[in-house]
């Protein structure tokens, strides 16, 4: 719980006070939800954060929920709880068009195991979120006719950034207080940094990825956005354990909120790398390195490390998605290229470019960054980095026609995101600030392979480093 001046997103908990007096039920919630989709899909420009939802399917869930606190039965911390999922992931009734035109013809019948949970713990599904075609960019950028371009809610003229673009513009805007994403990419973490919101990449295997739409088997971690970093732990907490339908978290540790809520950061060890924390706008430096001596007033020490071969890491991440992405999707490249949007296009024409040789290459330096990691990580608990060097870029009035490729855009949006993505580990961004023009800046934590926990605690510390959270200009009070 944490007390604020002026603005403060809805929460978690802000819904459960309402449940639990008894001065709303969900189905009273639900009610609001969809009168405030009707509305967001009517404004100028219109929101495009949910692209498809189901009145019937929200007030069903809605009111299992209502009777389940009138009973005093309730199945968990999200039991009322409003949630969207990424296009990518499998949800009944929807299509699972993963942000295509071509993709999901028919309503899916079966649930992706992170809906399944959601439902098994009582949440209110509102439907699922817009998504940058295949995951294929960092802008949110999908002019296609069932997507349409999500708005960024602090500023409607710029991007919410990509690929999980709908999720974090939801949670941003009110509509849910949280959403779920995945990140192969930075594609959590750079919308989430993009719209002021909390985004969790967890560690690699680490949620279930089954029902998710499988485009890069090697560098995809699924995540919670969410308007806190508590509320990241609870829903992180409900979703992170091993699954059977998805090997690649069999073997994984027990998850943990161990040490989450310690008064201070005494004994934690920083670790920073300077000149890769430094490579991004000086608006965004100056309030990061403002948040990295905060962290230190706490009584972490920060640690100077050096981060070997970043360069190398972010081509050979590039090669990994890319032709990872390519080669799951030859069969559309070949079928539905009309059908793509002309950034999906020139992406996928550049992986086809990259040879077998280089993906054993990409794939040598892999093994080589986690070698550098498990050493760095023997002498810090984490690696502290700017979230994303620049904020959210404007829309242009042709990027709504024929979308926006800016390729100079995307190697610099990722710039912080890759190794986490390249290495399995996991990264968590916290809101700090705005720029100038009112955009929100983040801050990124990393550490070792299933110690979100650690993540967490640092992340509960930063939020109370920003003195004042502004209130976006698309924002609706569903509670109201």
């Amino acid at each position: 719980d944490s007390a604020s001046n002026g603005f403060s997103f809805k929460g978690i908990k802000d819904y459960l006070d309402c449940y639990r007096s008894g001065k709303l039920t969900p189905s009273q919630v639900a009610k609001n939800i969809i009168a405030v989709l009707e509305d967001c899909d009517k404004s100028t420009p219109p929101l495009r954060a949910i692209v498809q939802w189901d009145q019937e399917q929200i007030m069903l869930m809605a009111e299992a929920s209502t009777a389940r606190y009138r009973n005093k039965c309730t199945l968990s911390y999200l039991d009322g709880i409003p949630v969207c999922l990424k296009e990518e992931f499998k949800v009944v009734p929807y299509h699972h068009r993963v942000g295509t035109v071509y993709l999901g013809t028919e309503p899916e019948t079966e649930d992706a195991t992170v809906a399944k949970k959601l439902r098994e713990a009582g949440a209110i599904i509102i439907g699922v979120s817009n998504m940058h075609e295949l995951g294929t960019g960092t802008t949110g950028c999908n002019p296609n006719r069932y997507h349409k371009i999500p708005r960024n809610p602090y500023k409607p003229n710029h991007f919410t950034g990509g690929s999980s673009s709908g999720s974090a513009a939801a949670v941003a805007a009110g509509l849910c207080p949280v959403a779920i994403g995945t990140d192969g990419g930075g594609s959590v973490r750079i919308p989430a940094s993009f719209c002021g919101v909390v985004g969790l990449k967890g560690t690699f295997g680490r949620i279930s990825g089954h029902g998710c739409y499988p485009l890069s088997y090697s560098t995809v971690s699924v995540g919670p956005i969410c308007t806190s970093v508590a509320d990241a732990a609870i829903v992180y907490s409900i979703l992170a354990e091993p699954d059977p339908l998805y090997p690649y978290g069999l073997k994984q540790p027990k998850a943990t909120l161990s040490d989450m809520c310690t008064p201070d950061l005494k004994g934690l060890k920083l670790g920073v790398d300077w000149t890769f924390f430094k490579a991004c706008d000086a608006e965004i430096l100056s309030i990061c390195e403002k948040a990295v001596e905060y962290l230190q007033s706490l009584g972490a020490s920060v640690v100077e490390v050096s981060l070997p071969e970043i360069e190398e890491v972010q081509v050979a991440h590039a090669i990994c998605i890319l032709s990872e992405m390519r080669d799951f999707l030859q069969p559309d490249f070949n079928k539905h290229f009309h059908e793509m949007n002309l950034e999906t296009r020139a992406s996928l024409a550049l992986g086809s470019q990259f040879t077998a040789l280089d993906y054993i290459t990409a794939n040598r330096q892999r093994t080589r960054s986690m070698r550098f990691l498990r050493e760095i990580f023997t002498t810090v608990n984490c690696i502290l980095t700017p979230a994303v060097a620049s904020t959210a870029p404007r829309i242009h009035e042709s990027d709504l026609l024929t979308g926006s490729s800016n390729i100079s855009f995307t190697i610099r949006s990722m710039r912080f995101m890759q190794l986490g993505n390249f290495t399995g580990i996991p990264g968590i961004v916290v809101p700090i600030g705005y720029s100038t023009a009112g955009l929100p800046i983040s801050f990124q934590v990393m550490a070792k392979w299933w110690n979100e926990a650690v993540l967490l605690r640092i992340g509960l510390k930063l939020e109370q480093f920003r003195h004042q959270t502004k209130k976006p200009s698309i924002y609706y009070d569903i509670l109201a």
